[in-house]
């Protein structure tokens, strides 16, 4: 007796199909597979943000409307009797009041799953002084445990300087003595995993997640089935098959993974592997080594879409450097590509942008080295 509007019943119906037939998992399906995983177990789930019902960029859709008669309808409260609720509300934008509320919640029910999303993530700007003053201290001031999860959409899209970056560099500044997570993952599965394991871990530490956009609906950024059932995990570090004569390593994370990815099939490059670090802080040292360790002395390159003053290459540097000494690799330094250091995030023209991605791109592949 329920009238979704026709393209919502069509998404959903889609969302059955990919499970069902176990691939083409896409973003907003391994999510809601997260809440609904954990909600059986009987945990509970809260999500707040400008726009946490539908998502900003319509790839949730957690709440319908019946479009006859105005009712709404949440299904992930109605999976089983016994399990947990749901809770998802649109907040205002008063980012320092609502991430405040969020994280005082995470302290009084540790055993939800709480978390504030931003409509994109430079509006965690709005909230500067919760995350300075208590996200990432209050463990080491205070005693006091969060569990809190900040999901802040992060990708250089061509929408300009406040649409494009969450300030990664700013979380990592503030990662000391295993105060909180930062990840950026490419794969639903991984993003499953890293949510659920906010819940099942033994402890509690603020989880900062850059997540994506154009990724939502990328026809690579899937995963099959059999990534999200026993015996799977996350997965700090992300991997090609190991390629035998390699001439070059690029290491990336995020959406710039699937922009090298394209134009190194598009060219029938298949001499340079893509490795991913997906969790930033901790900083995965032995996943990295281990991940570097079969391709002997070739040349590490970090490849960012960033500026060289924004995303992780500052924090990146040197661990990257220690994680080259330890192998006894003959180019102990990572090479940096990207963009050069900027007072604004990005640019505001679209054009603009286009040029500045192919370069990137461009030289990290095919570009001859040193680079820098």
């Amino acid at each position: 007796g329920f009238h979704p509007h026709a393209k919502l019943a069509r998404f959903h119906s889609e969302r059955i199909k990919a499970v069902q037939e176990g691939k083409g998992i896409d973003w907003g399906n391994g999510e809601a597979l997260a809440y609904g995983s954990l909600l059986i177990e009987g945990h509970d789930v809260r999500i707040t943000g400008q726009d946490a019902e539908r998502g900003t960029f319509s790839h949730r859709h957690s709440v319908l409307t019946d479009f006859e008669t105005g009712e709404s309808y949440t299904p992930l409260n109605h999976i089983r009797d016994g399990q947990g609720t749901y809770q998802v509300h649109n907040s205002h934008l008063s980012e320092t009041g609502v991430l405040g509320f969020e994280y005082g919640y995470s302290l009084a029910d540790p055993k939800s799953l709480v978390i504030w999303e931003a409509q994109f993530g430079d509006f965690a700007n709005g909230a500067q002084v919760i995350i300075d003053q208590f996200i990432s201290s209050a463990e080491k001031k205070w005693l006091r445990l969060s569990g809190l999860v900040m999901m802040l959409p992060h990708g250089m899209e061509g929408q300009g300087p406040e649409h494009s970056s969450a300030r990664l560099e700013r979380y990592l500044q503030l990662c000391a003595e295993d105060n909180m997570q930062v990840v950026n993952c490419t794969t639903p599965a991984n993003f499953f995993h890293v949510l659920r394991r906010q819940i099942h871990s033994s402890w509690r530490k603020p989880l900062i997640i850059m997540t994506p956009k154009s990724l939502l609906r990328h026809k690579r950024s899937i995963s099959n089935l059999n990534e999200f059932v026993e015996n799977t995990r996350f997965f700090p570090v992300l991997h090609d098959p190991i390629i035998k004569k390699a001439s070059r390593i690029i290491l990336c994370s995020g959406k710039v993974y699937y922009d090298l990815l394209e134009v190194r099939d598009k060219n029938q490059i298949d001499d340079i592997p893509i490795i991913r670090i997906e969790e930033f802080y901790p900083f995965p040292n032995e996943a990295l080594q281990n991940a570097l360790k079969p391709y002997g002395d070739v040349p590490v390159i970090w490849c960012q879409e960033e500026t060289k003053n924004g995303g992780a290459w500052q924090f990146l540097d040197r661990r990257i450097e220690n994680v080259l000494k330890n192998l006894c690799h003959k180019n102990n330094r990572p090479f940096y590509v990207g963009r050069p250091e900027g007072a604004s995030p990005a640019t505001g023209i679209a054009g603009r942008h286009d040029k500045e991605q192919a370069a990137i791109i461009q030289a990290a592949l095919l570009e001859l080295l040193p680079l820098e």
